[in-house]
């Protein structure tokens, strides 16, 4: 140790923002485990290296004894007085026992210690730095492939966008660049894992951040957004300020922000609503394309029977009932969708039951009287 190694520490520190004291610290413990480990000592040693010079020393503690059982831990009174004749019996002794050779064994270990804290630091970083960024978007670049999961390159680390968090008909190829989305951080023993999306509804809930400034600035406001990736979106976005419209303003002028939204999806259909405190105009909206006739909510439940023309039928439950699994989702209602003629005939049969109830009463409270 030497001064240039000092040097080199404050270097260290500066670069890699890792603490001199912390890193010396660490140093002189593993010095003590080398020290024990070449020289078979017991428990009562410590190293100490000089903040300024770089020196270093072995330091070896006794206790002073009027009996010595152990001189590897003992000392008595006799020898200790030798050093210094001020020592009395209960006083501990702590004198340099430095081998010779142990600067080889210093340099070699404090150079493994370095490696491992600057490697553990910059761990800390990286997960540090991605922790906060969780839940937002980021543009990488696809490192490599392993089977159907991709690396992907997001600055001082590489992101995990496994199988399941792809977007159906999406493929990529080493070195495309792509946007995605940051869904969790994790510490591991192997240093952090950051695991990306392409399919999660927070992706396109931050693209419109991104392309339209009055949610970014806050004066429209995202409610509600429902996603099956690669096919459809559905976002219901609401304002206080009654001088914006709010589907206006995701849409753009001559629907250039949404456009550009749907090009990084990969043509994935986007329907922009207006939210609504009212569940009857609520759930109207949130069918769209969809015309809707009757909603008919129960608020206990928070569930509705929504009446459709009979040619919208079809339209208002969408391909495989995804616009109306959609609808629900965006909304947060349970949403059961009947036909006009489905809703006529149901509400005949049951005025036909109430009808055939209470002429059976009637007969009933006939027979009692007489």
């Amino acid at each position: 140790m030497n001064r240039e190694f000092i040097d080199a520490i404050d270097e260290l520190e500066k670069e890699k923002h890792i603490s001199k004291d912390i890193l010396i610290e660490a140093i002189e413990s593993a010095l003590v485990s080398a020290y024990k480990k070449n020289y078979g000592t017991s428990q009562n040693v410590r190293v100490d290296i000089d903040r300024d010079t770089g020196d270093i020393a072995v330091l070896m503690k006794k206790d002073i004894v009027e009996e010595v059982f152990d001189d590897m831990i003992e000392m008595s009174l006799e020898e200790a007085q030798e050093i210094d004749p001020r020592y009395e019996i209960g006083d501990a002794i702590e004198f340099q026992v430095t081998p010779r050779d142990f600067g080889r064994i210093a340099a070699q270990t404090a150079k493994q210690v370095v490696v491992q804290r600057i490697r553990e630091a910059e761990r800390g970083m990286i997960f540090d730095d991605f922790i906060t960024r969780q839940g937002e978007i980021v543009t990488g670049v696809v490192q490599r492939k392993s089977g159907e999961t991709l690396f992907v390159n997001v600055g001082k680390t590489e992101g995990i966008l496994s199988a399941g968090e792809q977007v159906p008909g999406e493929f990529y190829n080493v070195n495309d660049r792509l946007k995605v989305f940051i869904m969790d951080v994790k510490k591991t023993t192997k240093g952090p894992q950051v695991f990306l999306s392409r399919s999660h509804p927070g992706l396109v809930k931050r693209l419109f951040e991104l392309e339209v400034p009055e949610i970014e600035e806050g004066i429209v406001e995202v409610k509600g957004i429902a996603r099956e990736a690669g096919s459809r979106t559905k976002i219901a976005v609401y304002t206080e300020d009654p001088n914006v419209d709010p589907v206006g303003a995701c849409v753009g002028s001559r629907g250039s922000r949404v456009q550009n939204i749907v090009d990084e999806l990969g043509g994935e259909k986007i329907d922009i609503i207006t939210w609504s405190e009212d569940p009857k105009e609520l759930i109207k909206s949130v069918l769209s394309p969809a015309k809707v006739e009757q909603v008919i909510p129960s608020e206990t439940e928070k569930s509705a029977t929504v009446v459709v023309p009979d040619y919208q039928l079809s339209l208002a439950i969408g391909k495989e009932g995804q616009n109306v699994r959609l609808a629900a989702k965006v909304s947060g209602w349970k949403i059961d969708i009947k036909s006009h003629t489905q809703y006529t005939e149901a509400m005949e049969a049951l005025e036909n039951v109430d009808s055939q109830y209470s002429e059976e009463e009637d007969e009933i409270f006939e027979i009692e009287e007489v």
